[in-house]
C-alpha cells in the first residue's frame, strides 16, 4: 500500500481512532510502563522526537510523567495531528510541543533529540531496506547515544504458531467470534499491505538503519516492543 494510501486511511479515521483502539488499550499502557523505566536515564529536559505520533496517546503519557520534556509529533495525517493537538492543550502540555505535519524526511535534519518513540509506524514499510532507511532518519536526529523505543506488529507468518495468535489478536480487536472469511481478510492485509515479519528480521532491521542490537522489552501476541540506542 502506498504511503498517501495509508494517510488517506489515517485522515478519514482521525475523530475515531481512540475509541477504535480501545480494545488493545490495556497492551499499550502495559507497554508503556515498561517504557518509563527504560527512559528513566533521560535528562529532566530531554527533548524527546515522536515519529507517528498519531492522536498523541504515548505524547500524553509520556508529557505527564515528565513535565520538562520538550517533544516533537511528526505525523503526516493532519487531520491526526489536529486530534493530537488538542489532546495537548486540553490536557496542559501543547506548550511543551512542537507539531510538525509531514513525513520524517521532512523534518530538519539535527541531532537534537535525546530520544525517539516510533508505535506501530514502521510496519507499514514494506521494502526492508526502505524501512531500514527510515529508521536511519531517526538515527540521524538523535544525539550520539540517543535511545530509540520502537514497536510494531511481528511474527512469522508461515509457522503455526501465527494461526493461533492472528484468530486471538483478530477475536481480540473485534470483540467477538469471528468468520474464517474474516480471519482469512486478516492475514491477506498483514501479508500484503503490512511489513509483518519476524522479531528477529525487525530488529535487523532496526539494527541497519544505524543502531545498537535492539533489545525486546515487551511482546504481548502480535505486538513486540525494542529498546536500542543511535550506535
Amino acid at each position: 500500500m502506498h504511503q498517501d494510501d495509508i494517510k488517506a486511511i489515517f485522515d478519514r479515521q482521525a475523530n475515531s481512532y481512540d475509541q477504535r483502539q480501545q480494545k488493545t488499550a490495556p497492551i499499550r499502557s502495559c507497554m508503556y510502563l515498561l517504557l518509563d523505566s527504560l527512559l528513566a536515564e533521560l535528562p529532566h529536559d530531554a527533548h524527546v522526537l515522536c515519529v507517528g505520533a498519531g492522536t498523541g496517546e504515548e505524547l500524553a503519557r509520556l508529557a505527564a510523567a515528565n513535565p520538562g520534556w520538550i517533544f516533537t509529533a511528526v505525523e503526516p495525517s493532519g487531520p491526526m495531528l489536529d486530534v493530537c493537538r488538542q489532546r495537548a492543550s486540553a490536557e496542559g502540555f501543547a506548550d511543551r510541543c512542537h507539531f510538525h505535519e509531514g513525513y520524517l524526511d521532512s523534518l530538519k535534519t539535527t541531532a537534537q533529540y535525546d530520544a525517539a518513540t516510533c508505535f506501530l509506524v514502521s510496519q507499514f514499510i514494506l521494502d526492508e531496506h526502505a524501512r531500514s532507511e527510515f529508521f536511519g532518519e531517526i538515527a540521524a536526529r538523535l544525539k550520539p547515544g540517543g535511545l530509540l523505543a520502537s514497536a510494531d506488529l511481528s511474527a512469522d507468518v508461515n509457522s503455526a504458531a501465527y494461526d493461533v495468535l492472528l484468530h486471538a489478536w483478530v477475536r481480540m480487536t473485534t470483540g467477538g467470534e469471528v468468520s474464517d472469511e474474516a480471519i482469512e481478510r486478516m492475514r491477506n492485509v498483514y501479508a500484503n499491505d503490512v511489513g509483518v515479519l519476524p522479531p528477529e528480521r525487525v530488529a535487523s532491521i532496526i539494527e541497519a538503519g544505524g543502531f545498537t542490537p535492539p533489545v525486546l522489552f515487551f511482546h504481548a501476541n502480535l505486538i513486540h516492543a525494542w529498546i536500542s540506542k543511535r550506535a
